[in-house]
C-alpha cells in the first residue's frame, strides 16, 4: 500500500505486516503491525506496533436559527469525560454515518432525531481526523442553516432505544462566540464550528433587529 506524499516529491511508502481485531462490540480495537517511510527522510522505519479505535465515520452541525439569530446545540451525558471533564457535554448535533451513508443524509437524520429540526441548505465547513495518533474516525463538519418554523419536532431528545438523552439548548449568537473567544467550549467539534463562525461575523446574520434569545 502507498501513501501520497504531500511534498510532491514521489509516493511515500507504506506496508501493512499485520491487521488484528483485539476488541469488537459497538466499536472495534485494531492493531496494526506495519513499516513506512520516514517523512523525516530517514528511510524506512519498520515493525511500528500501534492499536487503532475504529469507531466509523461521523458528521456535525452547528445549527443556526438565522431568524432568530440563535445558535442551536446539543447537551447531553458523555460518560468518557465524566472522570476528567464536566460528563454533560454542551456540544455540536452529531451522529455517526450508517454504513454507505452520505454525510448530509446523517445530519438531517440526525437533526431530526437529536432536536427536532428539519434540516435545509447545509455547507460543509470542514473533513478532519478526530484522534489522528489513535482513531480512523473522519468527521465531517456542517453549518446548518434553519428557519424558527424548522423545528418540526420540539420533544425530540434522541433515541431511547439507544439511551440517547439529549436537551436542546439556544445560545444567542453573540453569547455562542463570546463562549468561543473564551475557549469555553471542551466539545472540538463544536470549538472549529464556532471558530468558523467567528470568521464569518455576518453568516446568516439577519439583515435588521429582531428578537434575540441569550442565555
Amino acid at each position: 500500500m502507498s501513501a501520497a506524499d504531500p511534498s510532491g516529491e514521489g509516493r511515500r511508502r507504506v506496508d501493512i505486516t499485520s491487521r488484528t481485531t483485539l476488541y469488537e462490540g459497538r466499536y472495534r480495537l485494531v492493531e496494526y503491525v506495519f513499516s513506512f517511510d520516514s517523512a523525516t527522510g530517514r528511510g524506512l522505519i519498520t515493525g511500528a506496533r500501534r492499536e487503532v479505535f475504529e469507531r466509523g465515520d461521523s458528521a456535525a452541525a452547528l445549527i443556526h436559527d438565522v431568524e432568530r439569530d440563535v445558535i442551536i446545540l446539543a447537551e447531553q451525558f458523555r460518560i468518557a469525560t465524566h472522570a476528567r471533564g464536566p460528563g454533560y457535554m454542551l456540544e455540536a448535533m452529531a451522529g455517526s454515518l450508517e454504513p454507505g451513508e452520505d454525510p448530509e443524509d446523517c445530519i438531517r437524520r440526525e437533526m431530526m432525531e437529536e432536536v427536532g429540526y428539519r434540516a435545509g441548505e447545509l455547507k460543509l465547513v470542514a473533513r478532519v481526523f478526530a484522534s489522528p495518533g489513535a482513531s480512523s474516525e473522519r468527521m465531517f463538519l456542517f453549518y446548518a442553516p434553519v428557519k424558527t418554523s424548522d423545528l418540526i419536532d420540539p420533544q425530540a431528545s434522541g433515541l431511547a432505544a439507544e439511551a440517547e438523552d439529549i436537551r436542546r439548548v439556544e445560545l444567542s449568537r453573540k453569547a455562542f462566540l463570546r463562549r468561543v473567544r473564551l475557549a469555553q467550549i471542551e466539545d472540538a467539534k463544536l470549538m472549529t464550528l464556532g471558530l468558523w463562525l467567528l470568521s464569518s461575523p455576518r453568516r446568516g446574520a439577519p439583515a435588521g433587529p429582531g428578537p434575540k434569545t441569550g442565555r
